[in-house]
């Protein structure tokens, strides 16, 4: 009997692994599960679940999550979450969290030299070099378990990494691919959280919208794999059903396929170096009229070209494009800015830093403080 922590486990990678149990996964348990606000749903899967634990952002909640569960120990906090991400008799660690949230209880489970289920980007982002330092000292194994990254994990199996001649992740084009330039000002949060593929939270939505999500995965993908930014290439592939591929350099391509549903990913890096049962339905090719793929409009999609040149850049500066990215989401979110807005302000914070290289975690989470205080400067400005 396997035992799984899930942080983040109200939000929608959670809320699909949790599925699993209810299904496929007969051979695992859920040890631990977490959530920020949400009170009300972590205290209706503490009760489905049995959970040994249960992390709430704060004590005010801790009582609605308690009321039920008496064989559950709830806990608070940052605190909270490092307890579960390291728990002695826990398999495997998911970290189902969005943004730069997840770095510390990730970093606990790497250092309690746990196997992770990573669907956390902003992290790797942030601190990829750090984080993959701690791995290799303290054991620790990353298992992807985004789509696209799970997709190139799968193609590589059986393959050396000295044979890749590229990565070819795969992007949906988002809500907003067939909207003009001149349009996207008017873009309401409405508007833009209506992507026609992926069911997911709001902020990895509007990620998908202005395109960022794509290039933080190209930075993810670049320390998942340890391959250049160079032979990491993205291209729009509307049907999202080739999730992603990669080219070796006898010429030949490996892509991963299946219908687009997040279980499936979810449940190869539980099950590991195993597969599961069948989590999807089967894919029927009479079903599938067409495959396209097309370039990114680097001019239409401005984020995702300051994705790579933080990445590019290196040091800090990945943790400032990420922190400016955030902040400036949340700000369109609450209806402060405009759509079109969400790039100036990420690329005014990271204009305005001076990137440092080979940063400690103390010098990058300082980073990530500053971006976040830059871009509210700019808007109230």
């Amino acid at each position: 009997m396997k035992k799984v922590v899930i942080i983040g486990s109200t939000g929608s990678i959670g809320i699909s692994a949790l599925k699993l149990f209810d299904t496929v996964l007969g051979g695992y348990s859920v040890l631990a599960i977490s959530a920020n606000s949400n009170a009300d749903e972590l205290a209706a899967q503490a009760k489905k679940y049995r959970p040994k634990y249960a992390v709430i952002g704060t004590a005010e909640k801790a009582g609605v999550v308690q009321k039920g569960c008496a064989k559950t120990r709830v806990l608070t906090g940052a605190d909270g979450l490092i307890k579960i991400a390291s728990l002695k008799e826990a398999d495997i660690v998911l970290i189902a969290v969005v943004g730069a949230i997840g770095l510390v209880p990730l970093l606990a489970a790497v250092r309690a030299g746990k196997t992770i289920a990573m669907a956390n980007k902003e992290s790797l982002v942030m601190a990829g070099d750090i984080i993959f330092k701690e791995a290799e000292k303290y054991g620790a194994r990353i298992l992807p378990v985004d789509s696209e990254h799970s997709a190139v994990f799968q193609c590589l199996q059986g393959e050396s990494i000295s044979c890749v001649k590229r990565l070819i992740i795969t992007a949906s084009g988002g809500p907003l691919k067939n909207v003009g330039p001149k349009q996207l000002k008017n873009i309401t949060p409405e508007m833009a959280l209506k992507h026609p593929t992926w069911k997911m939270g709001k902020k990895i939505t509007i990620d998908s919208a202005t395109l960022m999500n794509k290039g933080l995965e190209v930075i993810e993908a670049h320390h998942l794999f340890g391959l250049p930014y160079e032979k990491i290439d993205v291209v729009i592939h509307p049907q999202s059903i080739i999730h992603s591929m990669v080219e070796f350099i006898d010429g030949s391509i490996k892509a991963q396929m299946s219908h687009p549903d997040m279980r499936l990913p979810i449940l190869y890096a539980l099950t590991y170096p195993e597969r599961g049962q069948g989590a999807v339905k089967p894919m029927d090719f009479m079903e599938v009229s067409r495959l396209d793929f097309l370039k990114v409009d680097f001019r239409k999609f401005p984020c995702f070209g300051l994705a790579l040149s933080a990445g590019k850049t290196g040091g800090t500066m990945p943790a400032v494009m990420n922190a400016a990215n955030e902040a400036a989401v949340n700000n369109f979110l609450d209806k402060k800015i405009s759509f079109d807005m969400i790039p100036r302000y990420v690329a005014g914070a990271m204009a305005s830093h001076v990137p440092e290289k080979n940063p400690g975690l103390d010098r990058i989470l300082r980073a990530d403080l500053e971006a976040r205080a830059k871009v509210e400067e700019m808007i109230n400005d």
